[in-house]
């Protein structure tokens, strides 16, 4: 079954090569939305042939506790020390909970910090990125910034009808 994007948030499980431009990218990839047992995820991944899992897909990462994010700590740090590379997509508003989390320290694991930035393309030439501190000097040594069109002209571009030839995993019925 191809996902289009109302199907996406839909499903809990799907599988598809990682398309976007980070150290994943081209894997066979088993995508997981919100907090699932970490038995199931590692069944369907070996099922599906998958070493990478890709958590916070659909945009679902949100954990808005301590208890809710100790679930997905546990889960990724579990299936980390079970050798599967995982990317956690999250929001730059989860930055400090990410970072604090101790899942820096994986080599396998792939943090994909996803700023959202709506109607770039209404931006005008002198629009800046800028990557700031909370406030001044207190946990970066300085900021960055990058012309915003020069960002766009030379990062990988992932256009949304490239998020296509995904398979949706019926839990009840493949596990």
């Amino acid at each position: 079954m191809v996902l289009d994007t109302q199907k996406r948030k839909q499903v809990t499980y799907f599988t598809g090569v990682e398309i976007e431009n980070t150290c994943m990218k081209g894997e066979f990839t088993l995508f997981v939305v919100g907090v699932r047992p970490v038995e199931e995820i590692e069944l369907l991944a070996n099922n599906n042939k998958a070493k990478h899992i890709y958590f916070g897909t659909s945009q679902s990462f949100t954990p808005e506790t301590d208890e809710e994010m100790s679930q997905w700590t546990v889960m990724m740090r579990d299936l980390l020390d079970r050798d599967f590379s995982v990317t956690l997509d999250f929001g730059i508003e989860y930055m400090e909970k990410v970072t604090a989390s101790g899942l820096m320290k994986y080599e396998k694991f792939v943090p994909m910090i996803s700023a959202k930035i709506p109607n770039i393309y209404k931006l005008n030439k002198n629009t800046t990125l800028k990557i700031d501190d909370i406030t001044w000097g207190l946990t970066n040594s300085g900021v960055w910034s990058k012309n915003l069109k020069e960002i766009t002209d030379n990062m990988h571009y992932t256009d949304w009808e490239e998020y296509v030839g995904d398979t949706v995993i019926d839990v009840d019925n493949n596990v």
